[in-house]
């Protein structure tokens, strides 16, 4: 399998099983981390269950309320904050590099939707 890199407005996601030691690229427009595949894992499935969760909200939730979800594995942390139908996502890498990441609410959905389907062969 060669090099993938997804990307849209705002958003990047990247994936390369020959690499070395990050198998993994997570970044905007103008920032980029790259991730073991184990980060990498962690962060599609984290996000996967954060973008479960705040649409399992919505019906919980009276139009003007906003929401903040956290999950955490680990070897990273994330949250996304806003509506269930626009929230914004962070991150923070809790080990090696330390660093942190976040997008607009504009482009989660993106961002969600590729993580969903990144490394399906």
């Amino acid at each position: 399998m060669k090099r993938l890199l997804k990307n849209g407005s705002g958003w990047r996601l990247g994936w390369e099983p020959q690499a070395r030691d990050y198998q993994g690229l997570v970044g905007g427009d103008d920032w980029a981390v790259e991730l073991t595949e184990a980060e990498l894992d962690d962060f599609c499935r984290l996000l996967t269950q954060l973008a479960q969760t705040m649409s399992q909200m919505a019906s919980e939730l009276m139009d003007e309320e906003k929401i903040t979800c956290e999950a955490e594995s680990d070897l990273l942390w994330m949250e996304v904050e806003g509506y269930p139908h626009a929230y914004t996502l962070r991150f923070i890498l809790n080990t090696g590099r330390r660093c942190e990441g976040s997008w607009l609410a504009s482009v989660v959905p993106e961002l969600v939707q590729a993580a969903q389907s990144l490394k399906v062969f």
